[in-house]
């Protein structure tokens, strides 16, 4: 691999995907790769630096990803030939990302280097946490997503894709109906005994979907990455006003740098 500096573009909801992306960081800097890491809510996919290698790393969500993700994609610009990379984190599979992100890339003019999806604890409607389980998944992770970077730089990793059936896969997390139907079936509550109205939820969320009023106020945008509730001091976010136990990968200071 070139010398040139990569930056990569990455989501994360509970911070799985924001430890995976540091490891792979951690490997470029030890062969004295400059790396970048922007967060895409914060970015406009239009005025990327098409002289880099481009990373985009995020969560699995709906077998595809969210549509932060996938309207980051579609706006990014064309180009001859630029190299870019995938890393995605999941709790059990996927089936239509993969495959139709190469192809939207490749129809751009990029140059796919290297997809890899790596297992990571679940942090939707969890039931209970398990710490020591969760930081033996995490570890092999971590681990898994050094493999890849050490990949990347020897020109090893590979893009694979399985057309037709990951393409169908993909218009469910593509399509804007599953996603209003989950907001439906599972509501966000505030619990307004427990709330300190501290706005910390709403500085988080990546869509905007949170207003501070007298309490946070839930619209019509979410897409469930899980930040309100994982990352709320006081517990006083839930789904559907039921009990999920809230996990995270990562510390609030790390969500909140920019």
């Amino acid at each position: 691999m070139p010398k040139n500096k990569i930056e990569i573009f990455y989501f994360s909801g509970t911070g799985n995907t924001l430890l995976i992306t540091k490891a792979i960081k951690d490997v470029f800097e030890k062969h004295n790769i400059n790396v970048i890491l922007t967060k895409m809510e914060k970015t406009n996919p239009k005025e990327i630096n098409k002289q880099h290698i481009i990373g985009l790393a995020f969560p699995v969500a709906m077998q595809g990803t969210f549509p932060l993700v996938w309207n980051f994609v579609r706006k990014l610009p064309n180009t001859k030939g630029t190299e870019i990379f995938m890393v995605d984190t999941l709790k059990e599979f996927s089936g239509g990302i993969v495959g139709p992100l190469k192809r939207l890339l490749k129809n751009k003019g990029y140059k796919t280097i290297g997809a890899k999806e790596i297992l990571m604890p679940g942090n939707l409607l969890r039931r209970n946490i398990n710490p020591e389980k969760d930081n033996k998944v995490i570890d092999k992770g971590i681990q898994k997503a050094k493999e890849y970077a050490n990949a990347i730089i020897k020109k090893k990793a590979k893009w694979h894709r399985l057309p037709f059936l990951s393409d169908f896969l993909s218009l469910v997390s593509r399509s804007k109906r599953p996603w209003k139907l989950l907001r439906r079936l599972y509501p966000l509550v505030v619990d307004r005994k427990k709330c300190v109205k501290c706005g910390i939820c709403a500085r988080l969320c990546p869509v905007d979907n949170i207003e501070m009023a007298d309490y946070p106020l839930h619209k019509d945008k979410c897409q469930y990455c899980m930040r309100c509730i994982s990352f709320c001091n006081e517990k006083a976010i839930s789904i559907n006003n039921k009990n999920y136990s809230a996990y995270k990968a990562v510390p609030l200071k790390a969500m909140l740098k920019p």
